[in-house]
């Protein structure tokens, strides 16, 4: 299928695309929908269509769940020196290929091919550090019960399923399926309608360098029917969704009526205080790069910024002067410092947004409609900068693009009450140089994650989740997150 782009594609990346339409991977083929339906796979910087993927029934997403629990006594089974040589492998490939995957998410998800680099080494990383980490892991455990001989052993769950956004395809693949995989257990994929493509690729590299049939699997389809199927089957023994609070719901309520765990990492509207002893120059570069980075589409970013009042009116310079240098292109451009949103849907929404926002009082400092990009008709937005009250719906919703909404704080007392003042609790961040004062108010937001003096920082190691309506069921990328694929059983013997 030909591809408008401002770069020459890579000759594998060409390859791959001629493909099109893409069955689904499960158990180590092809596993395309038997009723041939197909879902269309748009290029966000151009508009155009580039690629199909099968749209999966009911039925065959329960398939793939009884395939990939097929699979797992021989993948448990095995030693995890073994198991995690093979992860490694993978692990090494997917570096390997690293520039074929990242053209590829850029194309399919509107990525700057800087940032989806980014993301498919993150994937890489992440694979290899819960590799290590198993590799630690005591699956039995000594219990201190007098009068008993008590222990407790770990064993992995079975076959996991995963429904993963369309923001950060690649990653959230690493963070959700490298403890999974690295603990024993099989995993199922449903990968965003929109932005699939690259699962599939994983899927068929884990396949060339000798992951076993069943392990990993990709189901593609529509959220409606294929998800749904996923949520609601009774064989899985652990479910990981990520996406909106609303989507979220449905999938817990499901999960709950067949009493499977379920871990829910939903959206977010953080916020960002800003003190007045700053290097404002500095703090505002980093702000807006984040509300940029990757169109704003990021749920932990911080969308609300708090600025103390007697630095408010120069903060509000840097950052409009800044957002206004932003060149908006096409993500295969190596010129382009930020790109189009997902699609079309989302365009709407994030301009809608902008549209009540103004009528319902909010002041529009820089931006605020969509941006022309030469030679491409796709869904380009201006980085945009609101500001006024609070209770505004643009800055109380989650919009999901690059918007930033900025309101004036007094003292640190009414800074914290406006950081929580939201259903939300995902992430934060406090800038200060006063470190008493900036642990004192991290400690004091309502959220699974404070940041101080920078904002969208994942380190591994360091428990990433979220509170009330940004998610339930743990974190990310920490010890913690390895041990929730294991289940526990306690062995006791009395003594005497």
């Amino acid at each position: 299928m030909s591809v408008t782009a401002p770069t020459k594609l890579l000759p594998e990346v060409e390859a791959f695309l001629s493909q099109s339409p893409y069955p689904c991977f499960v158990g180590g083929q092809n596993f395309p929908a038997a009723s041939g339906d197909t879902i269309a796979t748009i290029d966000p910087g151009s508009g155009d269509q580039i690629a199909e993927i099968h749209d999966l029934s009911a039925d065959e997403v329960d398939r793939a769940v009884e395939i990939a629990a097929g699979a797992f006594p021989a993948w448990s089974a095995l030693s995890q020196k073994d198991r995690g040589a093979i992860l490694m492998r993978l692990a090494d490939a997917v570096e390997q290929h690293k520039p074929v995957i990242a053209q590829i998410e850029a194309l399919d998800a509107g990525k700057i091919e800087a940032q989806a680099q980014g993301d498919v080494q993150n994937l890489v990383d992440t694979l290899r550090y819960f590799v290590k980490l198993a590799g630690n892991v005591e699956t039995r455990e000594k219990i201190d019960a007098p009068g008993f001989d008590a222990w407790k052993y770990r064993q992995p769950w079975g076959a996991c399923a995963f429904i993963f956004p369309w923001n950060f395809p690649f990653l959230l693949i690493g963070w959700g399926i490298s403890p999974a995989l690295a603990a024993g257990n099989t995993v199922v994929i449903k990968p965003a309608e929109d932005t699939s493509l690259s699962a599939i690729y994983l899927a068929r590299l884990a396949k060339e360098v000798g992951v076993p049939d069943g392990v990993i699997n990709v189901i593609t389809g529509s959220g409606a029917r294929a998800g749904a199927a996923l949520s609601n089957n009774s064989q899985i023994k652990r479910m990981s969704f990520t996406g909106s609070p609303e989507v979220g719901r449905m999938v817990g309520e499901a999960c709950g009526r067949n009493l499977v765990p379920v871990k829910l990492e939903l959206g977010g509207k953080g916020a960002a205080v800003v003190f007045d002893d700053v290097d404002v120059a500095e703090t505002a570069e980093k702000l807006v790069n984040a509300i940029t980075f990757h169109s704003g589409q990021v749920c932990c970013d911080a969308t609300r910024w708090l600025v103390q009042d007697t630095i408010y009116d120069e903060f509000v310079q840097e950052c409009t002067t800044r957002m206004k240098k932003l060149r908006v292109g096409h993500p295969l451009d190596p010129a382009s410092d930020m790109g189009p949103v997902v699609n079309a849907k989302q365009c709407s929404r994030v301009l809608g947004y902008l549209e009540k926002g103004q009528s319902g009082g909010a002041e529009c400092l820089c931006g605020g409609d969509e941006a022309e990009v030469e030679g491409f008709t796709g869904h380009y937005i201006k980085p945009t900068l609101l500001a006024g009250s609070l209770d505004n719906v643009a800055a109380q919703d989650e919009i999901f693009g690059p918007v930033a909404y900025l309101t004036k704080f007094a003292s640190e007392d009414q800074a914290i009450e406006m950081v929580n003042d939201t259903d939300y609790g995902l992430a934060n961040s406090v800038w200060t140089e006063d470190d008493k004062r900036a642990a004192r108010v991290a400690e004091a937001m309502v959220a699974g994650n404070s940041w101080i003096n920078a904002h969208n920082v994942f380190a591994q190691g360091v428990p990433y989740g979220g509170v009330n309506k940004s998610g339930m069921g743990g974190g990310v990328l920490s010890p913690e997150t390895l041990m929730d694929y294991y289940r526990s059983t306690s062995v006791v013997r009395p003594l005497g």
